[in-house]
């Protein structure tokens, strides 16, 4: 089974993964260096999704911002 990570390289020259792997045991990896920037997410926002989600993401919010949507109206 192949799997894709998100990582990047450290100061030292090792990987840092940034998310679980769910591997099991040691493997044999393959790594791509990319011409861009990590997409990184602070600690602290991943944190607090959950929560902010459960009043974010009802019928209610939204109605209260579906004047914004494009296409639609009140």
């Amino acid at each position: 089974m192949s799997k894709t990570l998100d990582a990047v390289p450290d100061a030292d020259g090792g990987v840092r993964l940034l998310e679980p792997s769910g591997v099991i045991g040691p493997r044999r990896v393959f790594v791509v260096v990319l011409d861009e920037p990590p997409h990184l997410i602070s600690e602290t926002t991943a944190l607090s999704e959950a929560a902010l989600a459960q009043d974010w993401l009802i019928p209610e919010e939204d109605a209260a911002w579906q004047h914004l949507q494009p296409g639609k109206s009140s």
